[in-house]
């Protein structure tokens, strides 16, 4: 019953905001979701004491969903350490938003809306955690991408949001389809779709083999890889990354709940649910891990150019994404789930932390007009520095236990791969410690950049959005501490249960605890490297940023231009697309359908009868004339008629 609850409360509180939202008022639609889901994160709480601390597992089945034929199949609640762990994360952090939302969009003319859609997209991914099967997943999944597409398009009045929104829709959809497949192969394969059912057949058919697309390959490997495409669109890794950045066009609170703790997150939360089946396809495995790793490093390049504030966090948040995804790909999926713990409360933070600056500076985003504000706003910049000493790694703070974690874990695992994953996430980690220093200098140090008027109306944001703030800095100093030894220290094994499956010759966390010290120290050092970098740069030597931009001005613009993937995209997919649709929509539509069809029809029935009426001339020799040639026509017609 109680999971049940939390599941559905959300569900509720979007369903009241969103149909009655005329009736219940702003403050009532702000009080009903802000006020259920605290319920579901209070119930969340005692779910995850009862089941991944107490060890009850449980599958609640609500009601048969399908039922066609032979196939059955129930929605049913799935609660086991894995999915116990992703409540408490997911409805806390939600509620966090929530609540914060109340101050942020306090001058917004559509807040029931607003509220309605952050507590959908709450449920959707409430469903997705918390699913038994393969399609009850995938309707999480789908409701999560629609979620994301209302949120990031919520100011539908301006076009970057509208084209935004659908950029992620489609990007995702991309994703999805090779989720789709990935499904239905899982289905032919095994004749079920739910998790039990094929797990437990997983090893017998290791070295099944079928063909796709022409293909003849393992079926385990083929499987898996179209499941990690699915993956890789909806949590924003290499080549289906670009909607990540034009998601920043939502409201603030938007892009912490999509980047923290919900949906972008999805992809790792998958891919450690389906660890028996990826234990049993290595190559695919490597391909996450080479995947993962690439795009830790590719997407902290991009961040150390950007100067809006939110796109430096939503890069950071695509590189953080890859090292959850690396250690996916090592097996280390502990650590996994224990860096997305982590890097919900100090990435939520920062989002938060960039929605208040934001606030204070009157919706200013660029870094290049902030500055010289840290007096104004202290408790702002004191939770700011909070969340970039967890993003960083650096001790105590969250981010050191879970990413030094999984870099240890990389470099356990060895092999080419492993020592591929281990290297990017080291030039990683300098490349973030040094954009996330800029950040705080460049938007707080230094002289004002902004203009007077501006500047004198700096000033703190509420109790209402600092309190959320306050606790999720908390959370980024002290989460990695608390559940270091349950996640990935020597509580693990019976922490995690059965929920995650790691083959006795994958275990890379436990190599991971047994790496040289250098491995461990060097990550700390390269973060340490990043921020002095930083501060020589940005408040020792403020000439210096554009000095290296102009001596290495190929390489600024290469990741400046978030290395042309946006480009590329338009020039592969969205021009062909386009002038193949033109043509169709004019020579196609337009010349042959409509010109043969209506257009064709109207076109000649209007010449015809242009045509007759030029012989309604109003003279009336010409009516007596026609008259005449009439009644010869009919006079001849009967002559030749009664003569044959």
């Amino acid at each position: 019953m109680i999971e049940t609850l939390i599941v559905l409360l959300p569900l509720l509180g979007a369903a009241i905001a969103g149909l009655f939202g005329r009736f219940v008022g702003d403050r009532g639609a702000q009080i009903v979701t802000c006020g259920l889901l605290g319920v579901s994160a209070l119930l969340s709480i005692f779910v995850f004491k009862d089941i991944a601390l107490d060890g009850n597992t449980r599958t609640t089945e609500l009601f048969t969903w399908i039922d066609s034929g032979e196939f059955e199949l129930s929605w049913a609640i799935k609660l086991d350490t894995l999915s116990a762990v992703m409540l408490l994360v997911v409805t806390n952090i939600s509620t966090l938003i929530h609540v914060y939302s109340i101050g942020y969009m306090s001058h917004d003319k559509s807040i029931p809306r607003f509220f309605s859609y952050l507590s959908l997209f709450t449920f959707f991914m409430l469903a997705l955690v918390t699913s038994d099967n393969f399609v009850q997943m995938y309707f999480g999944w789908e409701g999560v991408g629609l979620a994301s597409y209302l949120l990031i398009g919520f100011w539908y009045e301006r076009p970057s949001a509208c084209a935004a929104a659908i950029k992620a829709f489609l990007v995702n959809r991309v994703g999805d389809a090779g989720f789709a497949l990935g499904i239905v192969g899982t289905f032919f394969l095994f004749g079920a779709v739910g998790f039990e059912q094929v797990f437990a057949a997983v090893p017998a058919m290791a070295d099944a083999q079928f063909e796709f697309i022409g293909i003849q390959g393992n079926a385990l490997t083929i499987i898996c890889l179209l499941l990690f495409i699915g993956a890789m669109g909806k949590s924003a890794q290499l080549f289906l990354h670009t909607w990540l950045p034009d998601a920043m066009e939502g409201p603030t609170p938007v892009s912490a709940l999509i980047h923290a703790a919900t949906m972008v997150t999805a992809g790792v939360f998958m891919v450690a649910r389906l660890s028996p089946m990826f234990e049993y396809a290595p190559f695919a495995l490597e391909v996450v891990t080479v995947v993962g790793a690439s795009t830790a490093f590719f997407a902290a390049t991009v961040g150390l150019t950007q100067f809006d504030i939110k796109r430096v966090i939503a890069y950071s948040t695509c590189s953080q994404l890859g090292y959850m995804f690396f250690a996916a790909g090592v097996s280390a999926y502990s650590a996994s789930i224990f860096h997305l713990m982590t890097h919900a409360f100090f990435k939520a933070l920062l989002f938060l932390g960039a929605g208040s600056v934001i606030h204070a500076l009157s919706d200013e985003q660029d870094m290049r007009k902030m500055g010289g504000i840290w007096r104004m706003i202290p408790v702002t910049y004191a939770v700011m520095w909070i969340g970039s000493l967890a993003l960083a790694g650096v001790p105590p703070f969250a981010g050191f236990f879970s990413k030094d974690m999984i870099l240890e874990a990389a470099y356990g695992a060895r092999g080419m791969v492993g020592g591929y994953a281990f290297w990017m996430g080291i030039a990683a980690a300098f490349m973030t410690a040094f954009y996330s220093w800029r950040l705080l200098f460049l938007t707080f140090h230094g002289n004002p950049r902004a203009d007077e008027k501006t500047m004198s109306h700096v000033h703190e944001s509420p109790k209402v959005m600092l309190v959320p703030l306050i606790l999720l800095a908390t959370g980024a100093v002290f989460a990695g501490w608390l559940g270091y030894d349950l996640f990935v220290g020597e509580g693990r094994a019976e922490f995690w249960g059965e929920s995650i499956l790691v083959l006795a010759a994958n275990d890379s966390v436990e190599a991971g605890h047994h790496v040289p010290f250098w491995v461990k120290v060097l990550p700390l050092v390269m973060g340490a490297t990043g921020i002095a970098l930083a501060w020589v740069m940005y408040v020792l030597r403020p000439d210096l940023p554009a000095l290296v931009a102009r001596s290495f001005r190929p390489i600024y613009l290469f990741f400046y231009n978030k290395w042309y993937f946006d480009e590329l995209y338009d020039w592969l997919f969205v021009r062909p697309a386009m002038y193949l649709g033109r043509g169709l929509w004019k020579g196609g539509d337009g010349a042959v359908i409509d010109g043969v069809g209506p257009d064709g029809i109207a076109a000649a029935t209007r010449s015809l009868a242009g045509r007759i009426s030029r012989v309604q001339t109003g003279y009336l020799y010409h009516y007596a004339f026609a008259m005449l040639i009439g009644v010869v026509a009919l006079v001849s017609w009967y002559l030749l008629t009664r003569v044959g």
